[in-house]
């Protein structure tokens, strides 16, 4: 974790603050929500009162909503289905991801809609302050109703069942808890069930998929931008005209990026008036109407998901005014499923696009540089296979995009005969963009050598830190040498946002810093 420390106000989270909590920002919680988790808590106190039949209190659950719990029934009840529903299997989630999933269903709950107790939220707050954090199996939520089986592992931790990540190390839950100096949750009416409704890990992954998304692409700007310099690529389809023309937001925000970013290069200069090429592959030419597109994309799916993330998707939900419980569909994770689409799909072109432009630099016959781009070829390989490894990872991520969201799967007894699979929608999304950062690497990598062929002349002022950045890891390649460190190296100046910094944020779009 790190020292800063978010505030959240529930229900007025920015996808900023969001961002600082899933990069280990500690979590705090505003106080002035209080009153009103207390007043739901009051408000099922009241219904337990009156005997009368209310699901999720003193019914069953799903297809047995029909039968009624005994008052004195009704703690084992919560006991119950948080145990019964911890039933997730595969791979842990990411630490990160859960501590995300805990912050978000800590601001669900403590908008007081939800019946929980004020002790109960205090008990999730004092977890994530002593970083505890639940192991989390990753499969087995189908999105609806919400993401019951990841959920009710992250309870039935907090409650002293299972385990927890303790820094590095998998602790059983019990122990944990005591070596922190916390008592295992013991769960009050309707309790169990507010904290395993909720499509917060669905959340969680797609917010985290959209924070590495959003890198990614403004990496893929700036490598783009070097390959078109590499390949003395025109700066003319980026001109503001076009984009005027067209009147897509992301398209010409991409295009005055791309101008900024080769703006005084002077090799784009050199060329000016002695190049016979009419125009440049779409791999270069066409990037701010692809490019664009994806910028579009991914701040739809921003909005989506800031929405999401504020509000309250528990069932049945408390309405402490009128004193009512009522059941509806807010698990249902349908604009969850839609987002992570939405990112997978831009993840998908950005990668292809960047491919196709290592090809580009490594065919001679297109980019004019030697072939492979290697001082000797035929005697060394260059980036023939460099360029081979972005393509097997284009493809696999064109294997993964398929929508999630036009898929369902009946479930619980047909009850709930209508899901979202938001959770596997959302899980994909960070291997996705882990391999959209190792190809955009290796663009990176591909264009400053294709760029060294031009000296002495020298790019523009921002690309020329870009290079210097990859330049202080990687030298340029003379001869062949083994090739998966420099991939290594070039891939995590990408993936930890050094790349970004090098030419300056405040020179490229921003995907979340558009909301409110």
């Amino acid at each position: 974790m790190t020292d800063q420390t978010i505030t959240l106000r529930p229900g007025d989270v920015i996808l900023a603050d969001w961002r600082r909590v899933y990069r280990g920002a500690r979590v705090a919680l505003d106080d002035s929500c209080r009153p009103a988790v207390e007043a739901g808590a009051r408000t099922i106190d009241a219904i337990i009162a009156k005997g009368e039949p209310v699901y999720g209190i003193n019914t069953g659950f799903g297809k047995l909503a029909s039968v009624r719990i005994d008052a004195g029934d009704l703690a084992t009840l919560q006991r119950n289905i948080v145990l019964s529903h911890a039933a997730g299997v595969g791979e842990p989630l990411p630490v990160p991801v859960v501590r995300l999933a805990m912050a978000l269903k800590l601001a669900s709950l403590a908008q007081g809609a939800s019946g929980v107790r004020w002790e109960t939220i205090g008990h999730l707050l004092a977890c994530l302050d002593r970083g505890l954090v639940p192991v989390v199996p990753g499969q087995g939520s189908v999105g609806a109703s919400g993401d019951l089986a990841p959920l009710a592992h992250l309870t039935a931790a907090l409650m002293g069942v299972g385990e927890f990540f303790v820094g590095r190390a998998r602790v059983p839950a019990d122990r944990a808890l005591a070596e922190a100096g916390l008592a295992p949750l013991a769960l009050g009416p309707k309790e169990g069930l507010a904290l395993l409704n909720g499509t917060q890990v669905s959340t969680a992954l797609a917010l985290a998929g959209l924070f590495e998304a959003e890198l990614v692409f403004q990496s893929a700007l700036v490598t783009g931008a070097l390959a078109t310099d590499a390949a003395k690529g025109s700066d003319g389809p980026f001109d503001e005209r076009i984009q005027q023309l067209r009147r897509h937001r992301g398209q010409a925000d991409t295009a005055t990026a791309l101008r900024a970013l080769m703006a005084g290069s002077a090799i784009r200069a050199s060329h000016l008036t002695n190049d016979d090429r009419v125009q440049d592959p779409y791999c270069l030419r066409c990037q701010p109407q692809v490019m664009g597109a994806c910028l579009d994309l991914l701040r739809k799916a921003a909005d989506f998901l800031a929405t999401e993330a504020n509000g309250v998707s528990d069932n049945p939900l408390v309405f402490s005014e009128a004193g009512e419980v009522i059941s509806g569909g807010n698990f249902h994770a349908e604009p969850v499923a839609f987002a992570a689409d939405m990112i997978a799909m831009a993840l998908c072109e950005i990668g292809s696009l960047a491919e196709r432009r290592i090809a580009m630099l490594v065919d001679p016959a297109l980019s004019g540089l030697p072939a492979f781009l290697t001082p000797k070829p035929g005697l060394n390989s260059g980036f023939m296979i460099p360029q081979v490894t972005a393509a097997a990872l284009v493809s696999e991520n064109k294997q993964r995009a398929y929508p999630a969201s036009v898929d369902s799967i009946p479930t619980s007894a047909n009850q709930e005969d209508h899901v979202s699979m938001a959770t596997h929608g959302a899980r994909r999304l960070l291997p996705m963009a882990e391999n959209t950062a190792a190809v955009i690497g290796i663009e990176y990598l591909a264009a400053a050598q294709g760029c060294d062929f031009h000296a002495p002349l020298r790019s523009s002022e921002a690309l020329e830190k870009a290079r210097a950045l990859l330049r202080g890891r990687v030298p340029t390649l003379a001869d062949d040498r083994h090739f998966a460190p420099d991939m290594a190296a070039a891939t995590d100046l990408v993936r930890s946002g050094a790349l970004v910094a090098a030419v300056g944020a405040a020179t490229l779009p921003a995907v979340t810093e558009t909301q409110p």
